[in-house]
């Protein structure tokens, strides 16, 4: 590729995801707060991201009232109490929703779902980003925007006030950082291995300086553990899988201790740039809790002294602690039944999509012009994605198991990290809707299988130009399918017939 090309090729590998952004986030912020009500779980993080910008920590409800959604709905913030209320989730999330209602206000349903709408908005063009340094291929960069500004499952949460899209939100931007220190790292090595006259005496290859990356890269991991606890799982994932990468680099570069130089070089100082780094990030998000009296557990270790070695802990960490303790407690026995509960073996298929909002009227109400009526929002995933990816998966494990391929690597690590853990809670209550953590790695699976259609640049150009064919028809099929499910996705007024045709799976319903 000459020069020319070359500047073409990065100038569009930017444009590209813009457009994609641009388009996506459009469609993310019209009517953003048009179903003025809280929905879902928003009955819970809306009203706590509030209490933060109040408080600076999560007070219960009033005792006393009947209906604090409807009130806090109408512009009513005097809906909390003066105790402290058993918050089971981090305050990362929380603070992100209630910088959007102290933006907008409360009586904002646009402003408790700003925050949402803006990470998912900047999460395709991340997403494009990440793409372009994986195969630096514009075309690829912006296949794999497109189909992340066309996802359902990504739209819907980008359009409502949870915490989970701020979760998959600082774990993309924590590996697009790795990404960068991916290639930081190698250029280093190239240059000062290069530099070494008389290797014998380096066996481990050379130190690669400060990685300031992975350093930034510990930080969002840590805000994503401040978000939801399971961002510890990408933590573990990812902090393996940045220094396989650079054992790789130091083996293919002729290291001859490269294993030992992995560990010990940049193995090490990696578990405390990343683990050590998003330890204190995760602290320093409780922040409000420490800056203030109110919180849940605040005074636990004045009425629990301390004993022994615990003595040397400050009241204040040991509070936190025991409120962990009960937090963890809770999650590990959440057992209830719900109707939109799901294993995770169907989440990837889409077999149980969780139901956000629903409202059936009848002709005459709420605008129905026929017998029956459905206003209805679904989590539903774009199939292109979902099931492109639930079969790309074996494809992808292929080319890394046995073709040692690091982009097919790094598109399997997000499943890896955000997936496959549920699986170790088959008993408790868990919802599809937690699959938005991994969605990009979704895309960037669908997306490695399609870089081997479209073909590199040793293939003819007879192949090249079936390859785009077949690539274009690929987005557009998943543009039309995103199109013909909007209404489901925004709460639009739609015959019952038109929604039971969209929902044709049983499970769906």
């Amino acid at each position: 590729m000459g020069a020319a090309a070359s500047a073409r090729e990065s100038r569009w590998a930017w444009w590209g995801p813009l457009l994609a952004m641009l388009v996506g986030g459009v469609l993310r912020f019209v009517n953003l707060g048009q179903i003025h009500r809280l929905i879902f779980d928003e009955t819970y993080y809306v009203k706590q991201g509030w209490s933060l910008i109040q408080f600076g920590y999560e007070r219960d409800i009033k005792d006393d009232l009947e209906e604090p959604d409807e009130l806090f709905t109408n512009g009513t913030a005097d809906v909390f109490g003066s105790a402290p209320d058993l918050v089971v989730h981090p305050p990362v999330g929380k603070w992100m929703i209630g910088a959007g209602e102290w933006l907008f206000g409360i009586d904002s349903s646009f402003g408790w779902r700003f925050a949402a709408a803006l990470v998912g908005t900047l999460s395709i063009l991340l997403l494009g980003r990440i793409a372009w340094l994986m195969w630096r291929n514009a075309t690829l960069a912006t296949v794999a925007a497109t189909l992340l500004a066309v996802d359902g499952h990504h739209f819907v949460h980008s359009r409502t006030g949870l915490l989970d899209i701020f979760l998959m939100w600082w774990v993309l931007v924590a590996f697009y950082f790795l990404l960068k220190d991916r290639e930081q790292a190698r250029e280093r090595l190239a240059v000062r291995w290069g530099s070494v006259a008389d290797r014998s005496f380096m066996s481990w290859g050379p130190h690669l300086g400060m990685r300031w990356w992975r350093i930034a890269a510990g930080v969002s991991l840590g805000l994503a553990c401040g978000t939801k606890w399971s961002g510890a799982f990408f933590l573990a994932v990812f902090g393996i899988m940045t220094v396989l990468w650079d054992m790789n680099a130091r083996r293919a570069a002729g290291v001859s201790s490269w294993f030992k130089g992995g560990v010990f070089k940049d193995g090490i100082p990696a578990f405390f740039s990343m683990v050590g780094v998003a330890a204190l990030t995760y602290l320093a998000s409780w922040t409000g809790w420490f800056a203030t009296e109110g919180g849940w557990k605040r005074d636990w270790a004045q009425d629990h002294p301390a004993e022994g070695l615990a003595r040397i802990v400050p009241d204040p960490l040991r509070s936190l602690f025991a409120y962990h303790q009960e937090v963890l407690s809770f999650h590990t026995g959440l057992q209830n039944e719900h109707a939109w509960a799901s294993n995770p073996w169907t989440w990837i298929v889409q077999g149980r999509p969780t139901l956000f909002f629903s409202r059936w009227p009848s002709q005459g109400e709420d605008g129905c012009t026929v017998s029956e009526c459905t206003r209805y929002i679904t989590s539903l995933g774009n199939l292109f994605v979902w099931w492109g990816a639930a079969i790309g998966i074996f494809i992808v494990l292929f080319l890394w198991l046995f073709g040692r391929d690091w982009r097919a690597g790094a598109a399997l690590s997000g499943v890896i990290a955000g997936w496959l853990p549920w699986f170790l809670y088959q008993t408790r209550t868990i919802y599809s809707f937690y699959a938005i953590a991994f969605t990009p790695w979704l895309v960037l699976i669908v997306v490695t299988v399609l870089a081997l259609i479209l073909g590199g640049q040793e293939a003819s150009e007879s192949r090249r130009f079936w390859g785009r064919v077949i690539v274009v028809s690929y987005v557009l099929l998943a543009v039309l399918f995103f199109a013909l499910y909007y209404p489901v996705y925004v709460g639009q007024l739609i015959p019952r017939t038109q929604w039971s045709l969209l929902m044709f799976l049983p499970s769906w319903t």
